[in-house]
């Protein structure tokens, strides 16, 4: 297996990678709109990119330039309807060692390739520099590392439940998805935000605060470690609301206490509920054990749609990254 590419992005940050990996971003754009029915992706591309564009013009993200350099690159619809994407599930387990903290994570897309074509860019901010986990093309962080400074993640938050029968949570998908495109202004995509704490915080203490006090687009949960012990958190975050959790920092996609008219979200089978639970029950059991290699990516950890494992130390600068697809590990296990 080959192992997972490296870019230093620092002079021209994603639209340089995008340039420099071209025919890989058209394969990870292909890849996610062969999801859409009929043969039919190019063309819902083609709508919706000037509405996410316009979408994501309310949210005040200082990032639409760049998406636009890397339409303009491709040369195809999607790079903007692409970055509106928000589908995903994960695992993630926070956690103590000699070294200091340690974040383990897995990202769970139902796009095939994604495990694939995963990259790692080297890239910096004012605040000095960071490995971003990411994609030819996407200007977002949802896994990245500052070593000497903090490591985050980004796991997707349960989803609004109006409707109660599951024949009807289509209509709650719609729902949220309106709710998200008309109540943007002055919030910014999880992502984005992520990425300017990586680029604007020097320490773990003034991430944590620009992620629990920054308007969010969507309801998100974010993992972050810093390098002493004990600096670990997660912070659950929905609108202006933050909840902000200092111990047993695990999490899947459910809200650390149930609250009613919220659905977890779902990686592999089972009930939402059950697989939350399972899948935070099986990370949680490697709480204080820490094998190499990614020896703990496992199911129901790892399930079909995941794509991606990471495991990272701020206090060492380690980062270990493997790429999955539908029937299991598809690229070497890679320490940056």
């Amino acid at each position: 297996m080959d192992s997972i590419p490296v870019f230093d992005i620092r002079d021209g940050g994603p639209p340089a990678h995008a340039r420099q990996r071209r025919e890989r971003a058209l394969t990870l754009r292909d890849a996610c709109l062969r999801l859409v029915p009929l043969g039919l992706g190019g063309f819902l591309a083609w709508l919706v990119d000037p509405l996410v564009r316009w979408w994501l013009s309310r949210s005040g993200s200082p990032f639409l330039e760049e998406i636009d350099a890397i339409s303009r690159t491709l040369n195809r619809s999607g790079a903007w309807a692409l970055h509106g994407a928000y589908v995903f599930g994960c695992t993630a387990l926070a956690d103590e060692a000699a070294v200091g903290p340690v974040l383990r994570r897995t990202l769970d897309w139902p796009f095939n390739g994604l495990g694939d074509l995963v990259e790692v860019t080297r890239q910096h901010g004012s605040a000095g520099e960071f490995l971003n986990v990411t994609w030819p093309g996407f200007t977002g962080v949802l896994t990245a590392l500052a070593p000497g400074r903090f490591g985050a993640a980004i796991n997707q938050a349960p989803m609004r439940r109006i409707t109660r029968m599951d024949w009807l949570r289509w209509i709650d998908y719609a729902l949220n998805a309106l709710r998200v495109f008309f109540l943007i202004k002055g919030r910014l995509p999880p992502e984005h935000l992520l990425r300017l704490a990586f680029e604007s915080c020097a320490t773990f203490g003034e991430a944590c605060r620009l992620l629990e006090t920054t308007p969010v687009a969507r309801p998100v949960l974010f993992l972050v470690i810093g390098c002493k012990a004990g600096e670990r958190v997660l912070i659950e975050r929905h609108d202006k609301a933050a909840r902000i959790f200092r111990d047993d920092t695990v999490a899947a996609n459910a809200w650390r206490d149930p609250c009613d008219g919220w659905e977890p979200r779902v990686c592999g089978t089972g009930t939402p509920v059950e697989n939350n639970r399972r899948r935070v029950a099986a990370l949680q059991a490697f709480r204080g054990n820490h094998p190499p290699h990614l020896t703990w990516a496992i199911p129901p950890v790892v399930n079909a749609y995941t794509r991606l494992g990471v495991e990272m130390c701020a206090a060492t600068g380690r980062l270990v990254v493997a790429g999955w697809e539908e029937d299991g590990r598809v690229t070497a296990v890679t320490e940056v």
